[in-house]
């Protein structure tokens, strides 16, 4: 029997809403927007001008380093670094413009170290076969370690010359947008265009699909693996500078656990801690998701050290999803 114009779009819009629905991510957004419509009628302070504008700028942080956390999960392997590099390369930028040199120079350096960071990640983890929790798990404190050195453990506030234009860089706004929310959109924009239409996207998610099928069909696993990780450290460094222009000061404690709340950014957004899945609008949303959280446990009163329990049961929430849907699936 032929199948009539109507049908086909009836179809198509059943298997568009089908699809949103079995979306961890679609699910995280809409509880992000339930929880924001209700903070709003529980408190006064939530949906101010001031605690919004607070609110997405505080997010950017843990959303840039997700971006690259995402990438990393979706290849299969998974980075414990980021916090610590977020510290070194914020530290590096910090002592490098306190000894006079320019903006520029500062950031180059930054840059610098997080590629090279993530340039050993992936040869020790791609090449060498290494277990990518031991490796980065070293490099977490490696990296605190050296940030340590770096600046003899004190506080760096003073950045030459040209202090104003990091402070400007981290701290200011553009059309009342804060700078880092300008920068996170942009890289989330990137990251989505990458995956989405590269082949360098779609060999990600096959490695971290099927490593050794991907290895069959003749993808590069290693030199993919090697990039992979290098991008993660490289969102690291990027929301280290960005982070240091915002605050005006650096201190060795800067990044402290950011590792854990970037890699529930990423799982409760979506990435499958097994691989093979995952997006960067996920990462936003988690990340969002999780300071929304933070945000609405001062305005409520309840103490902040029952952050951790919330977070944790979101990802709880999101594995058991995943586990659901891939059963259904399979079935």
């Amino acid at each position: 029997m032929a199948v009539t114009l109507d049908q086909t779009i009836d179809h198509r819009q059943q298997g568009w809403l089908a699809g949103k629905l079995n979306s961890q991510t679609f699910w995280v957004l809409m509880a992000v927007v339930v929880a924001c419509i209700f903070l709003s009628f529980a408190t006064d302070s939530f949906a101010t001008t001031k605690n919004l504008y607070n609110i997405t700028r505080n997010v950017t942080f843990t959303a840039i380093v997700a971006l690259g956390m995402t990438l990393v999960i979706i290849s299969g392997g998974i980075d414990l670094s980021v916090g610590s590099v977020l510290c070194l390369c914020s530290m590096v930028l910090g002592v490098t413009m306190h000894a006079g040199w320019g903006l520029g120079t500062g950031i180059a350096a930054a840059i610098a170290v997080a590629l090279a960071i993530g340039l050993v990640h992936g040869l020790l983890i791609a090449y060498l076969g290494l277990p990518p929790f031991v490796v980065t798990l070293a490099t977490l404190s490696i990296a605190r370690s050296l940030a340590m050195v770096a600046s003899g453990n004190t506080v760096v506030f003073e950045f030459g010359p040209d202090g104003p234009k990091l402070l400007a860089l981290g701290g200011g706004s553009t059309f009342g947008v804060a700078n880092p929310v300008i920068y996170m959109v942009v890289l989330a924009l990137l990251t989505g265009f990458v995956l989405r239409w590269t082949r360098f996207g779609r060999h990600v998610y096959a490695i971290g699909g099927n490593e050794e099928a991907a290895t069959l069909t003749g993808v590069p696993v290693k030199p993919i693996k090697v990039a992979v990780y290098m991008v993660s450290a490289l969102s690291a460094g990027l929301a280290g500078i960005i982070q240091t222009g915002w605050l005006g000061a650096i201190t060795t404690n800067i990044g402290t656990g950011l590792e854990l709340q970037v890699i529930a950014a990423a799982v409760i957004g979506g990435a499958a801690l097994v691989g093979g899945a995952g997006t960067a609008f996920g990462a936003l949303v988690g990340a969002a998701l999780i300071e929304v959280i933070r945000n609405s446990l001062g305005l409520l009163g309840i103490n902040a050290f029952w952050q951790g329990c919330f977070i944790g049961g979101a990802i709880l929430i999101a594995i058991l999803f995943d586990r659901a849907r891939n059963i259904r699936r399979h079935e």
